[in-house]
C-alpha cells in the first residue's frame, strides 16, 4: 500500500478486464487510487488505508451464485461515498436488500443508450445535455437488477436495464449497470469527475508532489548505501535513473549493457545523456562481441532470446559486482506490473513481465529492490519525466524490447543484416517524424526478412533482402491495430529505403493487428 499522503480512493476489483481503466480515469483527474482484489478486503484493511471513497468494479461472476464475491457488510457503514459498476451495482443491491435475477432475456452486451428520469442527480451533471436527451454507454451483463434496495431511486434507464443508474443520495451510494471507464461510453469520464467531486477530492495527486515524496522515500529506504540501476535508455529506466540520481547522487551507479542489438546511434545517445549531461556514475558495458559471437549461427527465436537473457545477467552481474557496498537494485516496475503480479484468485501469478525482474538478479546477488515507479501508470511516468526535466526525445520514445534488434531480424543474425536493419529503421523513423506522426504511433520499426528477392536497379539485377515496416497504435501494448499510413507515405518511404540503403530491394507494410499477431516479429 502507498506510503504517500494523498487523498485515497479504493477500487475493489471483482475481476473485470477493464478495472485498470477505472484507475487510469481517476489518475487523469489527479486522484490517487489503488486497486485491490476483493479477497484482500477486510475492514481492518479499509480503516488502515482510510479511503475517501470506494468503487466496486465489474466482474464475470453472478451474484445469484452461492459463494460469489462480496464485500464486508460493514463497508456500507464506513461513511464514505461508494460507486458500484456492473457487477458492483448488482452486489450492492443484493447486499443492501434488493434483488438480482439471472438471464430471462435481459442480458445486454455492447452499445446501449441510457435516458434520464425526471429527478436530477449531481453524479450526472453534464450528462443528457444535447437534444437527443440520451447518453451512449457500454453494457456487459447477463444478470439484471429486478428490485432496487431500500433507499435507492432510479435516475436512468435503458431498454434492457430499467435500473441503469440508481442512487441513495442520503448515504452517497451510487450504482450504474454500464462501464463508464471504457471509451465506448464517450461521456463516462464526466461521471467519474462528478463522483470524486462529490466525495471531496481536491485533485492533490500531481507529479510535482509525487517527485518530492518519492525522493524522500528513496532516501529513507536507501540511507547511505549504494544502488545499482540497469539502464537501457527506455522511458521507465531513464526516469528511474534520473529520479534516483536526484535523490542520492553518487550513491547510484547505472549499468548500461550494450549488446550490439541497439538502433542506430542509440548507445552513444544513452552515454551522452546520462554520463555527460547528468554526470552520473555510469558503466558502459560494451559487450557487443560477446553477444554477437554467441548468437552467430543461431536462428531459433527462443534460443536467441535465451542466449541474450543469460548473457545479460552474466554481464550485469560482472559489472555490478565491481561496485563495493551495493545493497540495492533499482527497477522500473510500473503499477500495471504490480497489479498483474497478483492474480485475481489471490495467489501468485505468472503474468508479471519478466523484464521487470531481471532474471532473478535481486535474489541471485542478495540485493534489495528499489522500485520508485511502482505506483505509476506509463503516462504518469512520462509526466514525471517531464517534471524531472528529461528531454522530450527520451520521454516520448516508442517501446523497445530487451532483446533489441534480435527479434526484428528473423532467422540468423549477422553483422551485415544488423547494419542494414539499423540504416533502414533510421530512415523509417525519420520519415515518421518528418510527417509529424511519431506521437500518434505506439511503436514503429523495420524488420529485415530472412529472404532475398530479385529486383532491378538501373540496368542491373539485384538479389537483396526484403524488409517489412511495422507501425501500430495501442493503449498498453496488450492489443494493437496497424497504423493507417497513406499510400503516398508508404511509397515515399519505400523509395527512400531502397535508394538509400544498400542491401534492401523490396519493402512491405505489415497490416496485422494484435491479436492474432504480435507487435514484434519474433
Amino acid at each position: 500500500m502507498s506510503q504517500t499522503s494523498h487523498d485515497r480512493l479504493l477500487i475493489i476489483d471483482f475481476g473485470s478486464q477493464v478495472t485498470q481503466l477505472i484507475a487510469r480515469r481517476l489518475r487523469e483527474l489527479n486522484v490517487y487510487c489503488e486497486i485491490h482484489p476483493y479477497q484482500n478486503i477486510t475492514m481492518d484493511f479499509v480503516r488502515d488505508m482510510a479511503p475517501k471513497a470506494v468503487i466496486f468494479s465489474g466482474g464475470p461472476d453472478s451474484v445469484t451464485r452461492e459463494g460469489s464475491p462480496r464485500v464486508p457488510q460493514e463497508i456500507f457503514d464506513y461513511g464514505v461515498p461508494i460507486l458500484g459498476i456492473c457487477y458492483g451495482q448488482q452486489m450492492m443491491m443484493q447486499q443492501l436488500g434488493g434483488q438480482v435475477d439471472s438471464g430471462h432475456g435481459t442480458a445486454e452486451f455492447g452499445r446501449a443508450y441510457v435516458t434520464p428520469c425526471i429527478k436530477s442527480l449531481p453524479l450526472l451533471d453534464g450528462w443528457f445535455a444535447d437534444d437527443a436527451d440520451r447518453e451512449q454507454v457500454w453494457m456487459s451483463h447477463g444478470d439484471h437488477v429486478s428490485e432496487i434496495a431500500p433507499g435507492f431511486e432510479v435516475y436512468g434507464t435503458s431498454p434492457n436495464a430499467p435500473y441503469a443508474i440508481t442512487a441513495d443520495i442520503s448515504r452517497n451510494f451510487y450504482a450504474v449497470q454500464f462501464h463508464p471507464e471504457v471509451h465506448h461510453t464517450p461521456n463516462g469520464a464526466k461521471l467519474y469527475e462528478n463522483f470524486v467531486r462529490l466525495a471531496g477530492f481536491t485533485g492533490d495527486w500531481t507529479m510535482g508532489l509525487y517527485r518530492e515524496q518519492a525522493i524522500a522515500a528513496i532516501r529513507a529506504q536507501v540511507g547511505d548505501k549504494k544502488v545499482i540501476c540497469g539502464l537501457s535508455g527506455g522511458v521507465d529506466s531513464s526516469v528511474t535513473a534520473v529520479l534516483l540520481h536526484e535523490a542520492i547522487g553518487d550513491q547510484l551507479t547505472c549499468v548500461f549493457v550494450d549488446h550490439g542489438l541497439l538502433r542506430k546511434n542509440e548507445a552513444a545517445e544513452v552515454v551522452t545523456m546520462f554520463r555527460d549531461n547528468y554526470n552520473m556514475q555510469f558503466i558502459h558495458a560494451d559487450e557487443q562481441e560477446l553477444f554477437l559471437g554467441e548468437l552467430d549461427g543461431q536462428s531459433d527465436p527462443e534460443t536467441k532470446r535465451k542466449i541474450i537473457g543469460r548473457l545479460f545477467i552474466d554481464v550485469f552481474q560482472k559489472h555490478a559486482n565491481s561496485i563495493d557496498g551495493a545493497e540495492f537494485l533499482a527497477q522500473g516496475t510500473l503499477y500495471p506490473d504490480v497489479i498483474e503480479s497478483v492474480s485475481f484468485s489471490g495467489g501468485p501469478s505468472v503474468t508479471i513481465k519478466s523484464h521487470h525482474n531481471v532474471g532473478g538478479l535481486p535474489e541471485k546477488m542478495g540485493l534489495k529492490l528499489v522500485e520508485p515507479l511502482r505506483e505509476l501508470f506509463k503516462d504518469e511516468v512520462r509526466a514525471l519525466g517531464r517534471e524531472l526535466g528529461l528531454p522530450a526525445s527520451f520521454i516520448g520514445r516508442h517501446p523497445f524490447p530487451g532483446p533489441g534488434l534480435a527479434i526484428r531480424c528473423p532467422g540468423e543474425i549477422t553483422r551485415e543484416k544488423l547494419e542494414i536493419l539499423r540504416q533502414a529503421d533510421a530512415v523509417y523513423i525519420d520519415q515518421i517524424r518528418k510527417h509529424g506522426l511519431y506521437d500518434e504511433i505506439w511503436q514503429a520499426f523495420v524488420a529485415i526478412l530472412p529472404v532475398r528477392t530479385v529486383g532491378v536497379m538501373g540496368d542491373g539485377r539485384t538479389y537483396d533482402f526484403a524488409c517489412a515496416l511495422r507501425a501500430v497504435t495501442s493503449v498498453d501494448g496488450m492489443t494493437a491495430d496497424y497504423y493507417p499510413f497513406t499510400h503516398e507515405f508508404l511509397g515515399e518511404t519505400a523509395t527512400r529505403i531502397i535508394n538509400e540503403i544498400k542491401g534492401i530491394n523490396r519493402v512491405t507494410y505489415d497490416i496485422t493487428s494484435k491479436p492474432p499477431g504480435t507487435i514484434e516479429w519474433e
